[in-house]
């Protein structure tokens, strides 16, 4: 059991220590062009490529799409109560609360622990918070809705078109497929080292603050993520995505959006670097009951 977590964790922590000790050494990392790159070509051909390839069917992706949006909606009313109950600025610290980092972590970690299976449950999981963070999240960082940058997102329409070959069970040519999945691969450890780069360009202000909401996200994943399981019935693989999905840290976009709309950063800052080495702490365990 002990070299099956190695084998799934130390891929994710030695990546992002790449990352990590790159900015720490001084070294150029173009987080924009990386990030860009990543959103609007890496994700969606890895959403793509893995949808067309789906060995499952479609109802039950979407199904587990559902699942993930129950999820979301617990997050934000957990999220909401705590908030109000401690005097603190709902804007500010929910989407922290709300969106954990199925992208950046969630995704290869549950590829690695329940391989394609895993990453196409993953996906829809990952796609849901990804929609949900540019449009819900945006309108609590900003206070404005933002519908244009939702159509701007270039892996909602690789869910559309995939799904729609999927439910058509038309042919995609193989040469497609290889494209999509070769450019698609660069996707997870892009992700990871952007995340080792942010996480050492972030500084901890309000340690007690941001160790709290740090704590209250991981175990609020977890609670929710058990619960939803049980809830529904789900088994095996299933039950281990869901619960990974959402025992997750703080997402790295929520320090972003949090910078540019002037929401907290640093608290946020602080939640994202907090909750991310917890999680590297709190993992191993998971994993195990998971396995």
């Amino acid at each position: 059991m002990f070299e099956i977590l190695l084998n799934i964790i130390a891929p994710v922590v030695i990546t992002a220590g790449i990352g990590f000790f790159w900015a720490k050494t001084g070294r150029a990392f173009h987080t924009e062009t990386v990030t860009g790159l990543v959103t609007n070509v890496g994700s969606p051909m890895l959403i793509f490529s893995t949808l067309v390839k789906l060995d499952m069917e479609l109802g039950a992706f979407l199904e587990f799409a559902m699942f993930a949006a129950v999820s979301a909606l617990a997050f934000c009313l957990i999220g909401v109560t705590a908030l109000k109950l401690s005097s603190l600025n709902i804007r500010n610290y929910l989407p922290g609360l709300m969106f954990p980092n199925t992208g950046n972590m969630g995704l290869p970690l549950c590829f690695f622990a329940f391989g394609e299976a895993g990453l196409a449950l993953a996906i829809a999981v990952f796609t849901v918070f990804s929609t949900l963070q540019f449009t819900f999240g945006i309108w609590l960082s900003s206070g404005a809705s933002s519908p244009g940058q939702l159509l701007r997102t270039p892996l909602i329409y690789a869910v559309i078109i995939g799904l729609g070959l999927k439910a058509l069970a038309f042919p995609v040519p193989l040469w497609i497929i290889n494209t999509t999945e070769l450019i698609g691969s660069l996707t997870i450890p892009l992700m990871i080292l952007a995340l080792g780069v942010s996480l050492a360009s972030l500084s901890v202000n309000h340690i007690r603050l941001a160790t709290g909401l740090s704590v209250l996200r991981l175990a609020m994943g977890f609670a929710v993520g058990y619960g939803l399981a049980a809830l529904f019935g789900l088994e095996g693989v299933e039950r281990g995505v869901l619960i990974l999905e959402c025992s997750m840290p703080v997402a790295v976009f929520n320090y972003l959006f949090s910078l540019r709309y002037d929401r907290a950063h640093s608290h946020v800052a602080g939640m994202v670097l907090i909750s991310t080495l917890l999680s590297f702490i709190t993992l191993p365990a998971l994993l195990f009951y998971l396995l």
